[in-house]
Formats: structure tokens, C-alpha cells, sequence
């Protein structure tokens, strides 16, 4: 029996809609979501590149 719960990150050249579809895919079911900030220091200072998206799936039950 596999994990219950497992965390996605959406890829840099992914969409939303492409992680969703990947997480139904592998039988897992979004029940959750967490975003952060990606930062690069540039000239001593701290400049946001991307934000990380992550997906939390709960594995669906047959």
C-alpha cells in the first residue's frame, strides 16, 4: 500500500492544470495548497524570482 498523502510542486515549465491532471494520474486527489516566495540576491539584496506552488494529494480510495 502506497503513501495517504503526498506533496506536488508544480515544475518551472509546468501550468497549474498540468500538476492537477499529473496528481490524477497517480490516483491522488488535491486537498490542499501551499505557496512561498522564491528569492535571489542580486546587488546584496534579496529580489523574488517565482513563487513555489504546492499541491498536498490525498490518495483516492476504490
Amino acid at each position: 500500500m502506497g503513501k495517504k498523502t503526498v506533496w506536488y510542486e508544480i515544475q518551472e515549465t509546468e501550468t497549474i492544470e498540468a500538476c492537477l491532471e499529473r496528481m490524477r494520474q497517480e490516483g491522488y486527489m488535491p486537498v490542499g495548497r501551499r505557496e512561498e516566495p522564491l528569492f535571489e540576491m542580486q546587488n546584496g539584496e534579496p529580489v523574488p524570482v517565482r513563487q513555489l506552488i504546492q499541491f498536498k494529494g490525498l490518495k483516492i480510495e476504490e
